[in-house]
């Protein structure tokens, strides 16, 4: 689900993208934290045949990596781009060219970064943890958009139990 108030594959409000990233957050996050949600994120891929790849990062290093049957080297290439835009940011790759959009412009045409470096695209989401902020950040790509950041909320929820 995309959010208490949003269907699935109905686009979200960046007011409901904001609500999702404040409900979704770490106590703490560990590398243990990093395998179990990204073995979590697998095998919904799979129960879905979703062809992505899934990464999680925390603090410039990668914890966890798996690309799915389907998944091709390109996938890699827009999940680092997504997971620029967290890093950059502080929110949801979805969100960040949500709130481009709703200014009535796009991220590739007013951010004035490299799109061959940044992607504001769903599918990234941050890991942020109580009393210290973004730490890192998950991210699936192989799917639209929005399917990409329903995928990693929907391990995110199961995750933390929200």
């Amino acid at each position: 689900m995309t959010s208490s108030t949003t269907a699935p594959g109905t686009t979200p409000s960046a007011e409901e993208l904001e609500a999702q990233e404040r409900r979704l957050v770490f106590r703490r996050f560990t590398n243990d934290d990093a395998w179990a949600l990204g073995s979590l994120l697998v095998e919904l891929a799979r129960e879905r045949r979703a062809p992505v790849a899934v990464d999680i990062h925390r603090a410039g290093q990668q914890l966890f990596h798996a690309a799915l049957p389907g998944s091709t080297p390109d996938n890699d290439a827009w999940i680092t781009r997504k997971r620029r835009v967290v890093e950059r940011y502080g929110a949801s790759s979805y969100l960040v060219g949500t709130r481009f959009r709703a200014k009535g412009t796009t991220f590739e045409d007013s951010s004035r970064l490299d799109p061959d470096a940044y992607a504001a695209h769903g599918g990234s989401f941050p890991i942020r943890v109580e009393d210290v902020g973004v730490i890192g950040a998950v991210t699936v790509s192989g799917l639209p958009q929005l399917k990409d950041h329903e995928l990693v909320v929907a391990a995110l929820e199961r995750f933390l139990g929200v």
